[in-house]
């Protein structure tokens, strides 16, 4: 039986970002910070979420409303007790259950530093346990207090500790597991007597342990874990940190790197062994690459799936499919909804759009190809245009299997180019071709005799 649940929260304001959007969606390696912390609850498999939103609350929920079941609304911020007790009908309809809880500003907490603390948790049968860390500059984060024995006493924030206090290198991650049951008899009781007149989780901490409940602190070696962003500065500093921790990890898996100038990949991104990535290659939104291909230099792919076997070279590819024994490049642009088959060849300067391209076709360079479905074994010539906009409408052209089209021919959708047919070069073609014939289309070329003559008369050279 699964009976974790998390409650994540997103309601701070985030004014020192400088930014006007809500902290939780400034984002880390091209994903927002929220979506990071989803994903590290999400590889521990927590399936029960709730998210207590504040400001900008439907921005919030349109960007992680497929991965969320329940959302709570602070509408005044109080303090992270206050947040916790908006979410209080999602912890009652679940009192059997361990919480977890985190803020959504977190963005470097990972799902094997949550396992092992849930493990601790579970294990000496706890109330409450605290994730903390040892770090050197621990201004601004809530100190552990032990006892002489070790135990902890209580946690105190910042600008309600003493001098001595401040000394302590042994920080409040703001993360914590929770029976439920224990939390909710002392939510209610927590009061907003310190510095900001809020009212903190960490005094469900102290106020356990007077009424003498089992409370844990796991003390994790990922100092990282700790870290959230408050400014731009450390926004900065943390892109830094994760950028190489998740390179190094796609080392460690078999993923070849040169150096590692201009790479950027995102945490959810993944890339099958001997798969070389070159500088200036730019990986987002969950994309997907294979086994033994090269990617890069300066190539973007966001939100796609990149087969075996594939050479991308300095292009971009959005949203879109592309199977194995591909080669794409220099300065392709393959755009949403297209489907790229194997043992295609996309050229130079070529773009795609909303389109499927066959088995062993050839779009070799400056062409562009729209809302088309290109059948297998199709040769497109230098400059071939699919028109696929006729002001109003978007209409599709069908190239059957086996087609050649001359250099320059513009396709004028919707429009159907048979089997094994061929169109002339420099033809407009508005009419379908039938299989196994030629299209051709041009008018009588006539020659003005002495036209230049004329023309020249008029005309200033800049060098005679």
């Amino acid at each position: 039986m699964n009976n974790k649940c998390a409650i994540i929260l997103a309601g701070g304001k985030g004014s020192r970002m400088k930014t006007n959007k809500s902290k939780v969606l400034c984002e880390v390696l091209f994903e927002p910070m929220l979506q990071l912390v989803l994903l590290a609850c999400e590889n521990f498999e927590i399936k029960n979420k709730c998210l207590v939103v504040g400001q900008q609350s439907e921005l919030i929920k349109n960007c992680v409303k497929d991965q969320i079941g329940f959302f709570a609304t602070q509408t005044t911020p109080k303090g992270t007790a206050h947040a916790v007790l908006c979410a209080k009908s999602f912890l009652e309809s679940r009192m059997d259950s361990d919480v977890f809880i985190c803020c959504g500003d977190s963005p470097l907490m990972d799902a094997k530093t949550i396992d092992e603390a849930f493990n601790l948790h579970r294990k000496n049968k706890s109330s409450a346990t605290i994730i903390s860390a040892e770090i050197q500059n621990s201004t601004n984060y809530g100190r552990i207090i032990r006892d002489e024995t070790g135990r902890i006493v209580k946690i105190v924030e910042e600008k309600d500790a003493t001098s001595n206090e401040k000394k302590i290198k042994e920080v409040n991650s703001g993360a914590y597991w929770f029976k439920v049951e224990a939390l909710l008899n002392v939510l209610t009781k927590i009061k907003n007597m310190n510095a900001n007149n809020e009212f903190y989780l960490t005094d469900a901490v102290e106020l356990l342990i007077s009424n003498k409940k089992e409370v844990s602190i796991f003390k994790t070696e990922n100092s990282e874990f700790c870290l959230g962003s408050n400014n731009t500065e450390q926004l900065f500093e943390i892109n830094q940190i994760l950028r190489k921790k998740v390179i190094y990890n796609f080392i460690k898996n078999g993923v070849e790197f040169i150096n590692l100038d201009g790479i950027i990949i995102s945490p959810n991104v993944k890339i099958g062994p001997n798969t070389k990535i070159l500088p200036g290659s730019i990986l987002t939104k969950g994309t997907i690459i294979g086994e033994n291909c090269v990617i890069g230099p300066n190539t973007m792919i966001e939100n796609s799936c990149i087969g075996n076997n594939c050479r991308i070279n300095s292009s971009q590819i959005y949203k879109s499919k592309v199977e194995n024994n591909v080669n794409i490049g220099p300065f392709c642009h393959v755009r949403p909804n297209s489907k790229i088959l194997s043992q295609t060849k996309i050229g130079d300067f070529v773009e795609i759009k909303n389109s499927t391209i066959g088995e062993g076709t050839s779009v070799a360079h400056l062409t562009y190809v729209g809302d088309s479905d290109v059948g297998k074994n199709v040769n497109f010539g230098c400059g071939v245009v699919t028109t696929n906009f006729d002001g109003i409408n978007k209409n599709r052209c069908e190239i059957q299997d086996g087609a050649f089209l001359g250099c320059n021919t513009n396709l004028i959708a919707p429009v159907k180019v048979g089997k094994n047919a061929y169109t002339g070069a420099g033809s407009t073609i508005y009419k379908d071709v039938p299989d196994d014939s030629l299209g051709i289309e041009r008018s009588r070329q006539i020659n003005v005799k002495d036209f230049s003559k004329t023309k020249l008369s008029g005309r200033k050279l800049k060098v005679d």
